[in-house]
């Protein structure tokens, strides 16, 4: 048998039958190694805890045990051995200790993961009243300390909710110690025990949850062939079909969905608790907030004897998010009880109600959770349902479709001030993807959706317009910025006929904003937020009918006029930024970015020029692949050696490439898209060609080979890489400074790409 073979070899059993059945096989079969290591047990026991206490033993899991003993015994190092070396040669994980009942309840004392491994504490074999009086003083611990337990249970809970997130969420959740993970039941469950009456409400209520997440943790085991939390994006189609899932997609959606539960009861019990502690002996104190609410002890609660209208929810849910409270569950339930409505069209209440909400900010965010799980958000927008933990199954993706549009709306709600019309920017980021839950482009849905819901939420037909126009423009910008020459007149008349005003723009500039960090940290960063303000000024200059002549020649600067007409080459690193003058030769921007590559770089942005004068100015924005700080000095070395011809850059950038490929990992369910696009509209100067391909290292190098061949000068270069693909566009030139027109070097530029993209 292989040292990684699990006790229990059974493909039959899934989830909780198979936890149950292995913890039987390594319960027996310890059984068996005690009973031949000890001649006489009285004194000693072996005792399962944790997982394996629990009944609950994972394929690849440690195999949790102690050996208590009282004083007595003098043999207890020796038996030891004898049970320990068995385990390690068969190649299983084990935890173990040696302890007296003294000795491990004064661990407990002070370590709480002790404390809790405890509580599953199971007798294997040996003497039975050691075994009770370890159960007798884990009852006395739980019992006497049970406040100062709770307190570091909560704080334990809290601390690990931050630092892993939601399982619901994200892309790829860690099934155990994620928010509404497996040890969020656990902590419920050890609150019990601390304080009878915690948790009994939603303990059986959550066991159709938990055994799901039971039964992918199992799969994960399985299908990896070793211990793992984390449901990559590598395993989930893997895990998907070993339950009988209809594919990753749908594994994912009910893991959220079980997930969410999870969490949302644990977090209302420890809340439950956490007020009840707090809470001052003369009652619960109440305080007006609204027509007919109340805080009762902080929460949000319908006044006594209230009768739900069609606007209570929207009273409610506002009230929430604006004092930054939780609703409470009685108030909840007799919502989603209530038979009210709300009228069609909504009123102007209604409409100022749901946008305030949003306009709280991040405490919105729990509002829509508490909504949810009462099946409440979806009565104010039916619509909701279809993306509700709809998982987006892309690394560039941090978040499900539903959480991400509560991000967005919260996000915008921190631009406000930079808008005219506030209550828009919210309904507006919490809408433009609401197409992703429907067949079809998700932009293109979505708008015909919200034609629909801004009529129904009672919105003029302008309005109501700005609203589809957001949904339809929200990628404009973006890909504007990061794919496009934005120095180019052209390619800021096209943005400006697009928005058509600067209110519209503004509007869509923080939309733009916000939906990219709701999208995750590759969709954000500093180089991406500059690009952005700089095309969103430029745009607002021409809609204003200003110049752009003084605010688009950035590139080359007059000091590297001066060094190129002095003819001095020059190659400086400053930021993110690497300037380079050399004399210009044919291959120069593939020199430079092919020893980038190898210099451990990845590039964002080129920019080249020449005059004609026998000396080329190039600029590349760069950021450190491995997240770290540039290394100039051996940047500079690199390029310096490239440019002289004293590199072997296709020999360095292939090594490179493939010690990359050993470590990659899938970031994306769907593969990434190949695709060569020319255009000779998009710019009055130069004709731009975006190449769609797998994200490889070296894979602009090549690129720049290609064009290179064929003599084609390359004006500037936009780089990207979203999640496994690269979308790079260049901006090119023929040898006599003109667009390509010749219908025999377009298709020969084609064919030469398209073999870059296949051998990627």
């Amino acid at each position: 048998m292989s040292r990684k073979t699990p006790l229990l070899i059974d493909p039959s059993l899934q989830g909780q039958a198979y936890v149950e059945a292995h913890s039987d096989r390594a319960t027996e079969w310890f059984a068996e190694l005690f009973n031949g290591a000890v001649s006489d047990a009285e004194g000693v026991a072996l005792i399962a805890t944790g997982g394996f206490g629990r009944g609950e033993l994972w394929p690849f899991s440690d195999l949790d045990v102690m050996l208590v003993h009282d004083k007595k015994r003098g043999d207890i190092p020796e038996l030891a051995e004898r049970l320990w070396y068995p385990v390690w040669d068969r190649g299983l994980k084990l935890g173990h200790g040696v302890f007296t009942v003294a000795e491990v309840i004064k661990l407990a004392e002070t370590e709480l993961d002790q404390a809790t491994s405890l509580l599953a504490a199971r007798l294997i074999s040996g003497d039975a009243a050691i075994a009770e009086q370890l159960d007798a003083a884990t009852d006395k611990l739980w019992s006497k300390r049970s406040s100062q337990l709770l307190a570091a249970l909560s704080e334990r809970v809290e601390a690990r909710h931050r630092s892993v997130g939601d399982v619901a969420f994200k892309i790829e959740p860690d099934l155990k110690e994620g928010r509404g993970g497996l040890r969020d039941l656990h902590a419920l469950t050890w609150a019990e025990r601390a304080q009878p009456g915690f948790a009994t409400d939603v303990l059986d209520e959550l066991q159709p949850q938990y055994d799901m997440l039971v039964e992918a943790r199992v799969a994960l085991h399985r299908t990896r062939g070793r211990a793992g939390d984390t449901l990559t994006l590598d395993d989930q189609d893997e895990v998907a079909e070993e339950l009988g899932a209809a594919g990753g997609q749908d594994l994912m959606l009910r893991l959220a969905l079980a997930a969410r539960r999870i969490a949302w009861h644990s977090d209302e019990a420890w809340d439950r608790w956490e007020r009840s502690r707090s809470r001052p002996r003369r009652g619960r104190p109440r305080v007006d907030i609204g027509p007919d609410i109340e805080l009762v002890d902080d929460l949000v609660e319908l006044k006594e004897g209230v009768e739900p209208d069609g606007l209570t929810l929207f009273r409610v849910a506002e009230a929430a998010a604006r004092t930054e409270t939780t609703i409470g569950r009685a108030t909840l339930e007799g919502l989603q009880l209530s038979e009210a409505r709300v009228p069609e069209p909504w009123p102007a209440e209604a409409r100022t109600l749901f946008a305030g909400m949003f306009l709280a900010g991040r405490s919105a965010i729990d509002v829509v959770e508490d909504l949810d799980q009462f099946e409440l958000m979806v009565r104010m927008l039916p619509e909701w349902a279809a993306v509700r933990c709809r998982p987006q199954r892309n690394v560039m993706h941090t978040y499900t479709v539903d959480r991400h549009l509560c991000e967005a709306a919260s996000n915008a709600s921190e631009l406000a001030d930079d808008v005219g019309r506030p209550d828009l920017l919210v309904v507006g980021a919490l809408l433009h993807d609401i197409g992703k839950g429907y067949p079809g482009d998700h932009t293109d849905v979505g708008m015909e959706l919200i034609e629909n819901i801004g009529t129904r939420m009672g919105y003029s037909p302008v309005e109501t317009a700005v609203l589809v126009d957001l949904c339809r423009h929200h990628l404009l910008l973006p890909d504007v910025a990061t794919r496009r020459d934005i120095s180019d007149p052209g390619t800021i008349h096209a943005v400006a006929a697009a928005v058509d005003s600067v209110e519209f723009l503004y509007l869509l500039a923080a939309l733009t904003q916000a939906d990219s960090i709701a999208t995750g940290p590759s969709a954000w960063g500093p180089w991406k937020a500059r690009l952005l303000q700089d095309l969103v000024e430029r745009s607002a200059i021409m809609l204003e009918g200003g110049e752009l002549e003084e605010v688009i020649n950035e590139f080359p600067t007059p000091e590297i006029f001066e060094l190129m007409a002095a003819g001095t080459p020059t190659i400086s690193g400053s930021r993110d930024r690497l300037t380079i003058v050399a004399p210009d030769q044919p291959g120069l921007f593939g020199q430079i970015a092919g020893a980038v590559v190898v210099a451990g770089l990845d590039v964002l942005d080129a920019v080249a020029y020449s005059d004609g004068s026998g000396m080329a100015a190039n600029q590349f924005v760069v950021t450190s692949a491995s997240s770290g700080s540039i290394d100039w000095t051996k940047v500079i070395d690199m390029v310096s050696r490239a440019v002289d011809g004293r590199l072997a850059l296709s020999a360095r950038v292939a090594r490179r490439a493939e010690a990359y490929g050993r470590h990659q990992r899938r970031l994306s369910a769907e593969p990434a898209r190949e695709l060569v696009n020319i255009d000779n509209t998009i710019s009055d100067v130069a004709t731009v060609v975006d190449v769609h391909a797998p994200d490889t290292i070296g894979l602009l190098f090549r690129i720049t080979r290609a064009l290179d061949e064929l003599s084609l000068d390359i004006s500037s270069a936009k780089v990207q890489t979203l999640g496994p693909e690269a979308v790079d566009s260049f901006y090119l030139t023929d040898r006599d400074g003109g667009k390509l027109v010749d219908e025999e070097l377009l298709a020969e530029l084609e064919l030469a790409l398209r073999e870059v993209i296949e051998t990627a």
